[in-house]
């Protein structure tokens, strides 16, 4: 493993810590809970917006705290979900007047954290509620998951929910503006080889040289299939002949396409994949209003990408056309 870690138990505190340093102004770290959160929060104007799930999927979610976006983030360890008491107390020192809206990625250990905090939270007196995100096409069901998973088009919801929040927003106005978007949303992924968690040290799982998992999950779960690496052309096939038809998405339609990187993937590649799949939808007749292209939720350094489209509509394209300000700038 070549990584740049110390102890790998104290890799995502340090992450954190790092987080916060280069942000002092707008972001503040609590430790104790793996917290990351709006230096200004709460503010009790306006629901507060929380998520936590494992690490390894930076910018998601730590990464995107901040004005129109999350108030708070609580991660667990790499591909670990949060205890539950970190994300109870995170709701906590984040709770509104207005309430607290937990996002969750549909994974069962996330799932449990978040069902256990909430109610603590509630016995608590805090008004609060949770949106299960399941985007991912690959899998319905399995072993592996409690239904499907949550993946980048986590991404749209967080950016709807906290565009609606800022407006002033109920409780159950956020929370429904989150299950529409969500439910117009769907994804799926394709790796080129795995990742190698910290603690672990070695890969999550080996793929040959010329393999493909079409459907990964995030985490480095199986997905649909294994096959044979292809051409780019041929990727966008599987892909997009997995997403489109779920929704379905029909010709006519508009809609926002992102080309998420899985960690390791050079951006010129997800540019290349976007362009072949703009032209693909622009042929049966799907408008791409809206592009989105780089590392939105990735899995440490694996070699990747997954397509997402979502469906939009007059509300949900002004959400997405708020403003918002998140740590992870590039200038």
């Amino acid at each position: 493993m070549k990584k740049f870690v110390n102890d790998p138990k104290q890799f995502v505190p340090q992450m954190l810590k790092g987080i916060a340093l280069a942000n002092p102004d707008t972001i503040t770290y609590v430790p104790e809970y793996n917290l990351i959160m709006r230096a200004d929060a709460p503010n009790h104007n306006k629901v507060s917006i929380v998520q936590g799930s494992g690490s390894g999927h930076e910018p998601a979610h730590v990464m995107v705290v901040g004005p129109g976006m999350l108030d708070a983030a609580c991660p667990g360890d790499v591909f670990a979900a949060p205890p539950s008491d970190y994300v109870y107390q995170t709701a906590k020192i984040v709770a509104s007047d207005k309430g607290v809206l937990l996002l969750v990625n549909n994974y069962t250990g996330d799932r449990m954290a978040f069902e256990m905090a909430q109610e603590m939270a509630e016995a608590d007196g805090i008004k609060v509620t949770t949106l299960f995100i399941n985007d991912d096409v690959a899998v319905q069901d399995s072993t592996w998951t409690v239904g499907r998973r949550g993946v980048a088009g986590n991404f749209f919801v967080i950016k709807a929910v906290g565009a609606k929040a800022e407006q002033g927003a109920s409780l159950e106005e956020v929370k429904a503006i989150g299950e529409k978007v969500n439910s117009v949303t769907r994804t799926m992924g394709i790796a080129l080889t795995a990742c190698t968690p910290p603690a672990k040290g070695s890969p999550l799982f080996e793929l040959g040289e010329d393999e493909i998992e079409v459907g990964v999950g995030i985490h480095g779960e199986p997905g649909r299939r294994r096959a044979k690496l292809v051409s780019a052309d041929e990727i966008v096939d599987e892909l997009l002949g997995a997403v489109v038809p779920d929704l379905p998405y029909s010709s006519g339609d508009r809609v926002a396409l992102m080309i998420n990187g899985l960690g390791g993937t050079p951006i010129s590649e997800l540019y290349l994949l976007y362009g072949i799949a703009a032209e693909k939808l622009a042929a049966i007749g799907i408008t791409v209003a809206k592009s989105y292209v780089g590392e939105y939720c990735t899995s440490l350094e694996m070699a990747g990408a997954s397509l997402t489209l979502v469906k939009l509509d007059d509300e949900i394209e002004a959400l997405l056309d708020a403003p918002a300000s998140v740590v992870n700038r590039i200038f």
